[in-house]
């Protein structure tokens, strides 16, 4: 049996960076369930506007956040009005100045959370688990992808035990540090019970030395608002 490791965690400090970017040494307690709140308040609020990840960056005196999305005109609101909304409530988690970043996601057939929660909504709505697999991946495909897999687990068009079906086009190489390779999880709660959807997305290799870079310009960053925080 082999052992499954995250694919981003399997690459954290070398082609990927951290989605929480502070340090804190007496605070810290604080401060993670501060993000934990503040992430969790975005799903909710942010529910139908295909939100895929949320990065959150620590100042002194402020805090950054940005959400990948989808949809930015469901986040932004008519006039900006939804931002700034949003920006009152997480001000009140935080305490502190916050400012907020919308990232639209161009191309969302390769993003693998959102390609999951897509497949998640149509098995929610009865639609047969292989067709959902086979579109996901063939519009992942035509976008620019290199490799796609898709696995499903629990009971599958309600069979009365559960099992594990997958699919899968192309290259997905996991073992590959320099892959770029997008993994997303999502629950799909069904009349059958709850059903898993894990997606893999090889969109090519990545330029080593120019993300190592990033990362490490990054992790910098984050030591020295810390060390001033500390201070």
């Amino acid at each position: 049996m082999g052992h499954k490791v995250h694919p981003y965690g399997y690459r954290l400090g070398y082609t990927r960076t951290w989605t929480a970017k502070w340090y804190a040494d007496k605070e810290y307690t604080t401060l993670l369930k501060e993000d934990i709140a503040i992430r969790q308040l975005l799903d909710k609020r942010l529910a139908n506007a295909s939100v895929s990840g949320v990065e959150i960056e620590r100042g002194i005196n402020h805090v950054t956040v940005a959400i990948h999305t989808a949809k930015p005109g469901i986040v932004i609101g008519r006039g900006g009005q939804n931002v700034e909304v949003l920006r009152k409530d997480i001000g009140e988690l935080s305490k502190r100045k916050v400012k907020l970043e919308i990232k639209e996601i161009r191309q969302p057939e390769l993003d693998a959370y959102l390609v999951a929660l897509n497949i998640a909504q149509q098995l929610t709505r009865r639609v047969a688990y292989k067709k959902a697999m086979k579109q996901s991946i063939q519009r992942s495909m035509k976008a620019g992808a290199k490799g796609v897999k898709i696995a499903l687990a629990g009971r599958l068009g309600g069979s009365e035990m559960g099992r594990r079906e997958w699919d899968r086009e192309g290259r997905i190489p996991l073992g590959t540090l320099r892959a770029d390779i997008s993994y997303g999880q999502v629950h799909a709660h069904t009349t059958y019970g709850r059903i898993g959807v894990k997606v893999w997305i090889y969109k090519g290799e990545i330029p080593v030395e120019k993300k190592r870079r990033e990362a490490a310009a990054a992790a910098t960053v984050s030591a020295a608002a810390g060390a001033a925080q500390g201070g």
